[in-house]
């Protein structure tokens, strides 16, 4: 929360990118140390330390430009998964997966103990490629009507989740 840091559902953990306020053009660097943010329409989270540096604190959402600096960071290479779902009861995302496991695979719940207590994070396929990952979210809002949401799958963790 103190520290120059931020959460992006995409790019590397340890990735150091350049954030604008595109509003007031102030920026601040930040390190990549969390994944989110887990709002659509939203492409970074910051701390409260990067947020008060490009004055986003008042408004809490505001435009921003986000530039990798991190040299040989290929943001779009690496394993993706797409979340389909998010549950605070355990059953529900269960009967997800039960439902969609005839047709895809593989497919994860990952618990996440947040603020706001568990949510189990339905999450489908581990796919090669970011473009690919945004293909297949594609095709799962086409034919499953979700709202996709893709994410990287991180190095030491199976598939983002537990099967």
């Amino acid at each position: 929360m103190y520290k120059l840091t931020a959460a992006h559902r995409t790019l590397p953990f340890e990735t150091m990118v350049r954030v604008t306020n595109v509003g007031n053009g102030k920026s601040t660097v930040v390190r990549i140390t969390d994944r989110g943010p887990f709002v659509d329409n939203r492409i970074i989270d910051l701390s409260l330390a990067a947020a008060r540096e490009i004055e986003s604190v008042g408004p809490g959402v505001v435009p921003v430009r986000v530039e990798v600096l991190s040299p040989g960071v290929d943001p779009t290479s690496g394993f993706f998964t797409v979340q389909v779902g998010a549950f605070r009861d355990r059953d529900n995302a269960e009967r997800l997966r039960e439902r969609l496991n005839a047709s895809y695979s593989p497919i994860f719940i990952q618990q996440y103990d947040s603020p706001d207590g568990i949510f189990y994070r339905v999450r489908v396929g581990k796919i090669s490629g970011e473009d690919a990952a945004q293909q297949f979210g594609q095709q799962l809002r086409d034919r499953e009507g979700f709202t996709p949401m893709v994410l990287r799958l991180d190095e030491g963790t199976p598939a983002g989740g537990t099967q």
